[in-house]
């Protein structure tokens, strides 16, 4: 009988039949954690938002990313059994607070620092008509003719030429800029340069300063139906 056992043990061992030995210790769990999507989130567009150094508009990149990163770390901190993830959500946080602050006082500085002397800044607000009004100068661009200006705005693709150029009519939005067609009559510029600066056609959003001239009557312009607005570009960037 005694044999008999001893040979059913034996094949117990040979079968990997042992039964289930519980761990000693808390220490030999290895329980699966999920990488936290906010921490990774949080980096990603931390890694995006230096585009927000050229363009102010993506600002909200850097912002967006440092409140997924504070959310990410506390969640670490709730659970942190189920999660994983505590150094891409430190790197998000402080990459995107960096971007935040360091983009912000970059572009205060150029917006305090871009109007030469002697010229007044206004936007294409200034310039375009009220909604269901007929598109012509209102009363605000009116005043403004004749006047040293500063705007900014984004090359149509109606121009001539891929070189260097002296003429072009400039547009407000970069939706205007990128895909042509004809604008509304007051959102466009006939803008001839009389500086030294070189200007070549790309959709990155320029920086004049010059006379601006207001037309009551349509000026012809190849290519589009016609302009109301000229400007005698002094500086441009």
């Amino acid at each position: 009988m005694s044999s008999i056992s001893q040979d059913l043990a034996d094949q117990s061992v040979d079968g990997y039949s042992q039964p289930y030995a519980a761990p000693q210790s808390d220490a030999e769990y290895h329980p699966y954690r999920a990488i936290s999507k906010a921490a990774v989130t949080s980096l990603a567009i931390g890694l995006l938002s230096f585009s927000a150094l050229v363009f102010p508009e993506l600002l909200i990149l850097p912002s967006l990313g440092a409140v997924l990163g504070v959310i990410a770390i506390r969640n670490l901190r709730r659970y942190p059994e189920e999660l994983t993830g505590r150094i891409p959500a430190m790197l998000g946080l402080v990459l995107c607070s960096l971007l935040l602050v360091g983009g912000s006082a970059l572009h205060a500085a150029i917006y305090a620092t871009e109007v030469p002397d002697g010229y007044e800044r206004i936007s294409y607000n200034s310039l375009k008509s009220a909604p269901g009004k007929p598109d012509f100068p209102p009363g605000e661009a009116l005043a403004l003719d004749g006047k040293k200006v500063f705007l900014k705005g984004y090359i149509h693709p109606s121009v001539d030429g891929m070189g260097a150029i002296k003429k072009f009519v400039l547009v407000p939005d970069l939706g205007t800029c990128c895909f042509g067609g004809q604008p509304p009559l007051t959102h466009m510029i006939e803008v001839s340069v009389k500086s030294h600066d070189v200007v070549e056609y790309s959709q990155r959003k320029r920086r004049l300063a010059g006379v601006l001239h207001v037309d009551r009557q349509l000026k012809p312009i190849s290519g589009l139906n016609g302009v109301y607005y000229q400007l005698d570009a002094e500086h441009v960037k």
